[in-house]
């Protein structure tokens, strides 16, 4: 029950945190600044959004996903932000991942798993230029270091006492000569590629939708076309500062090179070069941006984080336990990396809480933290997308389900109706269509064609 206890404070419940800020004596149904942040998660990640965001939407009566104020997306959740906030509904989304969609072109494997070629083949030519030049340079220091005075002294000091000191003696002006001055002593390392594959795909991929759509591709156009407002954060790879996109913000990119920026995983990705700056993957500076829907005004700010890292305890119960340590080194680090972006994350909501100019409500939906299967799908497996879907979509099912009567009152604050008889209905079949990715993906377009009061949406 909704007792009022938690206001001002950030509750946490299974799946869900709640900041409840906001005047309980304003009149219910008052229409509100209503604001969705989608944070990063990669493929899996993505799709995990998917699906809870049709979740989300056959729970939502009165507004839609594609009907709020404000869009915050990073990463992955840029990418499905800048087409949710153009009025494409999720349930579009999830058709066009296996090809269905009549107004979205199929999302397939190469627009992320492009490979970076240009760096693959430009890189070793860059080295192959400067070892030619390499090797003149180490002749004309060799002929310096020999004439001098003090270089004979050091050889001599080596022949009578052949030890490691005097050999660093005797080498270190030529080392430093020609790393002071040869470029292939600049750096070893900037001969590598910046990034396995390259995301000029996913630009692409965006870019073409919208004006497949007659969508623009501005954010300035976006905002007085549909009268929301839409925001990308990119970290500057040069000043480790971050950069929101925005149309009252930075507008120096357009939205399919915002949505690029922002997804530019680092290492997996090579750096996005928008004009004289270099970007990479928005959650390297902030994990999801929700104090940026919060100073845009919203008052109702939705939260989609789907990576939380797995509470793995040996309790006694499964015989068959296994610790983190004993499953590799990849498995290691994703903990790492999830435990860091969530800590982020939650102290970023503490701050919220805390914060005297915020006087609204905020709703963090994540997956239970001992949701095993969801931690077993790689963010960057593209063939278990499916699987993440389904997830997602039981994941928020089931939370918004169990805190039904708390959550109904919050929205209700903010002019918000919901639909529990609705998304009951979409119940058992989901559960067992898990043969193949398109009996999953046949379910969930099932529900949302079934479902009453289908929100119907209109592309131009």
């Amino acid at each position: 029950m909704d007792d009022g206890s938690s206001v001002g404070v950030a509750s946490t419940a299974v799946g869900l945190t709640i900041v409840q800020k906001s005047d309980r004596r304003r009149a219910r149904n008052e229409k509100s600044t209503v604001g969705l942040v989608l944070a990063g998660g990669a493929i899996s990640g993505g799709a995990f959004k998917l699906g809870g965001l049709i979740a989300l939407n056959t729970y939502l009566d009165n507004r839609k996903v594609t009907d709020l104020d404000v869009y915050v997306g990073v990463s992955a959740g840029a990418f499905l932000a800048a087409p949710l906030s153009a009025g494409v509904p999720p349930e579009e989304l999830m058709r066009s991942i296996q090809g269905r969609s009549s107004i979205i072109t199929q999302f397939r494997p190469w627009h992320f798993y492009s490979p970076n070629v240009q760096e693959f083949v430009g890189k070793p030519l860059e080295f192959a230029h400067d070892l030619v030049g390499f090797f003149p340079s180490l002749l004309t220091s060799m002929g310096r270091s020999l004439r001098s005075r003090w270089l004979r002294r050091a050889v001599g000091d080596f022949a009578r006492q052949p030890s490691y000191a005097n050999l660093e003696r005797l080498m270190a002006p030529v080392i430093r000569d020609l790393t002071g001055n040869s470029a292939l002593g600049k750096n070893g390392m900037s001969y590598l590629p910046g990034g396995l594959f390259d995301n000029g795909q996913i630009e692409r991929f965006i870019r073409e939708n919208l004006r497949r759509n007659r969508l623009p591709n501005n954010f300035r156009l976006l905002q007085m076309e549909r009268n929301n407002r839409l925001y990308i954060a990119a970290t500057d790879l040069n000043t480790a500062q971050r950069t929101l996109f925005g149309y009252d913000e930075d507008t120096s990119a357009t939205i399919s090179e915002a949505v690029q920026a922002s997804s530019a995983i680092p290492g997996f990705f090579r750096p996005v070069r928008i004009g004289d700056h270099e970007y990479v993957d928005g959650g390297v500076r902030r994990t999801a941006n929700i104090s940026t829907c919060a100073e845009k005004g919203a008052d109702l700010i939705i939260c989609y984080n789907p990576f939380r890292p797995y509470v793995n305890v040996l309790d006694g119960s499964n015989p068959r336990f296994r610790s983190m340590a004993a499953m590799g080194p990849g498995v290691v680090l994703d903990q790492i990396f999830r435990t860091l972006l969530h800590s982020r994350l939650h102290l970023g909501i503490q701050r919220l809480a805390m914060d005297p100019s915020f006087k609204g409500d905020l709703l963090v939906i994540e997956p239970a933290e001992n949701d095993a299967r969801m931690f077993n799908i790689s963010p960057i497996a593209f063939w278990k997308r499916a699987l993440a879907a389904e997830a997602g979509y039981l994941s928020v099912k089931s939370t918004l389900e169990r805190h039904h009567t708390r959550l109904t009152n919050i929205f209700a604050t903010h002019g918000v109706r919901t639909n529990l008889k609705r998304l009951k209905e979409d119940e058992s079949a989901l559960r067992v269509a898990r043969r193949t990715d398109e009996d999953v993906f046949e379910v969930l377009d099932g529900m949302v064609n079934e479902a009453p009061d289908k929100h119907l949406y209109l592309v131009r």
